[in-house]
């Protein structure tokens, strides 16, 4: 058994072994998250080139994000149930099986069957992908409780920003590798490599020991989904549930930059240059979570978080208010480097007001709400986009309306959106700051001891 049961005690206790460990933790989710993503965005570039459906395409993403908003909770409640070692080791095992599976479906099928539609092997073949993508993501939240196993709860927000770094590593190496693997090699070759990485994942996660006493067990095995006990624990932290609210709220926003930015990119880019793009553009994530791990995120994370919000929300306003290549492209990269300093200040706070035992649960609510809200915004908001307000900024009506703040084009409905969102996401960040909330959540930050408990679940 890997894990190495230890007296009950703060983690900081093992301060110098406890971050050696999670670093060790960090870096293998770090290559599954990779793997995993590869292989994913891969198997959705190949599906529309080789079959040009749209909604093939928007079948299998819509799918993944659904899957993520149903499963989460699952996940919590299993994190919350084992230990965390034993979770990772089985979600990387699940993520193999599935992985071997495709491949062989790969070989006992030609690639002409597994294309079409409308038969049954194309959808078995991204069914067991995703599913392998998806069970992958269970790592995700055992990772976050591990900060606070591992982590003493000062450095906890510099953890997190390094947490922010894996991400936005995951998200370069696919926006640029992914097409280039699918292109140059094929999907076959592409399957193969995500196959040989999974493996030497696995393999490499078995040498890890992560010290951590066996979770409490009460009457019974308990629900698969444990959705009053995520309750419950979110409650027991006045102001908690706020917070899970407005990150979902934030996301509804974000899920604007979701459906828009890759018309807009491809209005002003060629698709390579755009992949291009977006791949050097990503490097925000690594920057933003790497400023969050050296630098932390103050006495108040809450309080940095909504600044940096409504930073978000200045920059989607103004990054297209002309169709200047240079002003999108910088746009995206601090956007996405402000991604991890808010996706961090939220995980910290959980860590420090939530008991260690109720910890995945509530990471798993808070992922279940929040994954969920940027595909909902994106579906509405592309034809809300499409049919309403890119044709008003054609008419003469728009164009003398907004003309003299976003100029005209074809692209100038887009803006419209843009601009509208990121003054809503200001308002909504402002106003945050006036509530009780906002107030109760600070102050039970700067108060709370739970972390003593995370030894002696």
């Amino acid at each position: 058994m890997s894990e190495v049961p230890v007296p009950a005690a703060k983690p900081a206790a093992v301060a110098s072994a406890g971050r050696r460990t999670f670093l060790a933790v960090l870096v293998n989710t770090a290559a599954a998250n990779v793997t995993t993503s590869f292989l994913w965005f891969a198997l959705t570039f190949w599906v529309y080139l080789e079959t040009r459906s749209v909604l093939a395409t928007g079948i299998v993403g819509g799918a993944y994000m659904l899957l993520l908003a149903v499963f989460a909770m699952v996940f919590g409640s299993l994190v919350d149930r084992h230990r965390k070692h034993r979770v990772m080791v089985v979600s990387g095992f699940v993520t193999l099986v599935a992985f071997l599976l495709a491949g062989a479906l790969w070989l006992a099928f030609p690639e002409a069957a597994l294309l079409d539609l409308g038969g049954p092997w194309f959808w078995l073949f991204a069914g067991v992908i995703l599913a392998g993508a998806v069970v992958e993501n269970l790592r995700n939240i055992a990772l976050s409780t591990t900060v606070t196993l591992l982590v003493p709860v000062e450095r906890h927000a510099n953890a997190n920003g390094l947490v922010g770094t894996v991400q936005g590593l995951a998200f370069v190496v696919t926006s640029v590798f992914s097409g280039l693997s699918v292109g140059f090699l094929g999907m076959g070759w592409t399957l193969a490599i995500a196959l040989v990485l999974t493996a030497l994942a696995l393999a490499h996660l078995s040498t890890i020991r992560i010290p951590e006493q066996r979770p409490a067990v009460g009457e019974g095995a308990g629900p698969v989904v444990d959705l009053r006990g995520a309750i419950r624990a979110v409650r027991r932290a006045p102001g908690l549930f706020a917070l899970i609210v407005f990150s979902t709220f934030n996301n509804l926003i974000g899920g604007v930059y979701m459906a828009l930015m890759d018309p807009y990119g491809l209005e002003m880019f060629d698709v390579k240059v755009w992949g291009i793009v977006l791949g050097v553009t990503g490097t925000g994530f690594i920057i933003g979570g790497g400023l969050v791990a050296k630098f932390g995120l103050g006495k108040n994370p809450i309080r940095t978080m909504l600044w940096i919000v409504i930073a978000m929300g200045v920059l989607g306003a103004v990054f297209t208010l002309r169709e200047w290549w240079w002003l999108y492209a910088l746009g995206i990269w601090v956007y996405m480097a402000l991604i991890p300093p808010v996706e961090a200040a939220e995980q910290t706070v959980i860590q420090k007001v939530v008991p260690f035992e109720t910890q995945g649960r509530v990471f798993g609510f808070a992922a279940a709400f929040e994954s969920a809200a940027a595909p909902v915004t994106s579906f509405l908001i592309a034809p809300i986009a499409q049919f309403v307000v890119i044709p008003y900024m054609d008419a003469q009506s728009g164009r003398s309306t907004w003309g003299w703040l976003l100029g005209e084009g074809e692209s100038r409905g887009i803006a419209l959106v843009f601009a509208v969102a990121g003054v809503v996401m200001v308002i909504a960040a402002a106003l945050a700051f006036l509530t009780r909330s906002y107030r109760t959540l600070s102050r039970q930050y700067r108060t709370s001891e739970v972390d003593v408990e995370a030894g002696s679940v």
